[in-house]
């Protein structure tokens, strides 16, 4: 205990406020609002559990004297002399005379069962001395009994005046499978004291729906009847008529209700037994449905109380503060010091020891992020005049071949060539020089670009070509300025090849890379001689080293990956392929730009 005291003892202030407000203000409000909450989730399952079976009674009471009124319909076979006359009959003298009966006994059960009956009746069937006489609503098939020797006939005896069959007990099934019980009573001549035969009639169980239909509204419960063996014979979830309630067994056979856990939920089960039948009315409910409105309450309560905790802690936090946040700011914004990030600013605003130090710290890391700047700033400046000079020359030797193939067609009198040679040099010169923005259009450098590709189609007629396709709006999207005429001109520099026609494919394309963001692609390909392994290695080990170190003979490579490296990152840049008499392939990636910006943030 001691040495947890001291322990606590060395913890900041901060700590020690909070910990002491947690542990006599949240801790106990916790633990009062959870045993209020719990004694009253009780009190409702306490009145629940005795308010259902109330309900299960009166409901079970309500189905008995709708199944006596069922098992008063046989007796309406003794209001017509005529069918009991045709039930006495053990022999008939034709055919005709048997059809004659049937229609009879047939057209009596629809007149007065299906029709004039109770609506939930299915069918009426009568068993008298090998005969079956048969009404029903809809169609069924495979009529028969389990549970009794023969099919039809005498030898059924029953042992009390009514028996219930239920669905799993008979073959007989209807169209549609609806659930229903089979009310079989024997029917005997009052007169000679001898049997007549034995009626059933199927009564469609959906008539318990209008006594317990109101039971499984409230609480979202469910409930369902059982016979003796627990099979189930209603229930409001109709896939479980017929089958076990495999917990039957576990049941008390008592009328009241108890808790219990299914399928790990605790629910509330209420039984009552039906004394003339047998059967048994259950409901159960999920207890958290009982308590909807008491969670309702909790977590309203909760809501206020995080709330409270919340508002609480902050003005705690806020005083431990004023007090501790001045040196607890100065340690961590020297560690983000030691780790080269100057973008600090220790505010204190008092003239204590405490804000003398920091403005002495403040100072010390502007004076160091002013000389980093400085430094930087001289670099990067001249890495840019380099970059820009470069931008705005055109190649001497182009320019110099342009002028010389322009004064040959003079002295030929070739009038249209001239002029649109001069057109396109000249176009080409305002892009170069007259326009100082960093990025353009795609559209404007691929005209300069198809510029320069047409005057060297005109030097070399038909042993050059080229093609541009485009893939993007290139009117909506931008690149950096000066990007492509560098790499064509190399193409065009080492893919001439003697005795060949030289043929220049440029492509844009807008790509999905494996991240899901887009980038745009630039390829530019020749069908020259290609560059041998080692040539090109070398160039990929070039681009991966300092682009600004040296000129060379690829500086123009060098340019425009240092370019598009240091703007949008080294993910971006150049990509060269090639082989040895299969041409080169060079492909350009940058973000995506929109009227000179990346993503909407990026600016070059």
């Amino acid at each position: 205990m001691i040495s947890k005291l001291t322990k606590f003892k060395n913890y900041r202030l901060r700590t020690k406020l909070i910990v002491t407000y947690v542990l006599l203000t949240v801790i106990p409000m916790s633990l009062l609002g959870y045993i209020a909450y719990s004694q009253y989730a009780n009190s409702i399952e306490e009145q629940v559990g005795e308010y259902i079976p109330k309900l299960l009674k009166q409901a079970n009471e309500n189905i008995a004297n709708q199944i006596r009124e069922l098992e008063d319909l046989p007796d309406l076979l003794y209001n017509s002399d005529e069918v009991v006359e045709i039930l006495r009959e053990d022999a008939h003298q034709s055919r005709s005379s048997l059809l004659q009966d049937e229609f009879t006994i047939n057209s009596y059960l629809s007149r007065m069962f299906i029709n004039g009956g109770s609506q939930d009746i299915l069918g009426v069937f009568v068993i008298s001395k090998n005969r079956v006489f048969q009404s029903t609503k809809i169609p069924y098939t495979n009529f028969g009994l389990i549970d009794y020797s023969q099919s039809y006939g005498q030898d059924i005896q029953l042992k009390n005046d009514d028996i219930f069959v239920l669905p799993h007990q008979t073959s007989l099934r209807f169209e549609g499978d609806p659930p229903f019980v089979l009310i079989m009573k024997q029917l005997s001549d009052l007169e000679n004291r001898t049997d007549l035969g034995t009626v059933l009639i199927a009564v469609n169980v959906t008539f318990f729906e209008d006594v317990i239909n109101d039971m499984s509204e409230e609480g979202k419960a469910d409930l369902w009847m059982m016979n003796k063996e627990g099979r189930v014979i209603y229930h409001t979830n109709s896939e479980k008529i017929r089958t076990v309630d495999r917990e039957f067994s576990n049941y008390p056979k008592i009328n009241g209700s108890f808790r219990t856990t299914q399928e790990d939920e605790n629910r509330l089960i209420s039984l009552n037994y039906m004394d003339e039948t047998g059967w048994t009315l259950a409901h159960s409910v999920l207890v958290k449905n009982l308590t909807e409105q008491t969670d309702l309450v909790r977590d309203a309560t909760i809501f206020i109380f995080l709330v409270f905790v919340t508002i609480s802690t902050i003005i705690s936090i806020l005083l431990a503060w004023n007090v501790s946040s001045p040196l607890n700011r100065l340690t961590t914004l020297m560690k983000r010091v030691e780790k080269g990030n100057f973008d600090v600013d220790l505010a204190i605003g008092t003239t204590d020891e405490v804000g003398m130090l920091a403005d002495n710290f403040n100072s010390m890391v502007t004076e160091i992020k002013d000389l980093i700047r400085e430094n930087y700033q001289i670099e990067l400046k001249q890495k840019e005049a380099e970059l820009y000079a470069l931008q705005s020359q055109i190649n001497p030797h182009f320019m110099y071949n342009t002028l010389e193939t322009i004064a040959m067609s003079v002295e030929d009198d070739e009038k249209e060539t001239v002029i649109e040679m001069v057109t396109l040099l000249g176009r080409m010169l305002r892009f170069s020089i007259g326009n100082k923005e960093t990025v353009v259009p795609i559209a404007d450098e691929l005209l300069h670009v198809k510029d320069y590709l047409t005057i060297q189609k005109i030097r070399f007629e038909e042993k050059f070509d080229f093609t541009i396709r485009e893939e993007i709006n290139p009117e909506r999207y931008y690149t950096p300025k000066f990007v492509l005429q560098p790499i064509v001109e190399n193409a065009v520099k080492h893919g001439l090849a003697y005795g060949r026609v030289t043929t220049i494919e440029i492509e844009v394309t807008l790509i999905r890379n494996s991240g899901g963001t887009e980038e745009i692609s630039f390829k530019v390909k020749d069908n020259g001689a290609g560059i041998n392994e080692d040539t090109l290695a070398g160039i990929q080990k070039m681009l991966a080293s300092d682009p600004m170190s040296k000129r060379d003979a690829h500086f123009g490579l060098n340019n425009v990956h240092a370019r598009i490296a240091m703007n949008f990152g080294e993910s971006f840049g150049l990509n060269i392929s090639s082989g040895i008499n299969k041409g080169t392939e060079v492909e350009i990636r940058i973000p995506i730009l929109t009227n000179g910006t990346e993503g909407g943030h990026h600016e070059l």
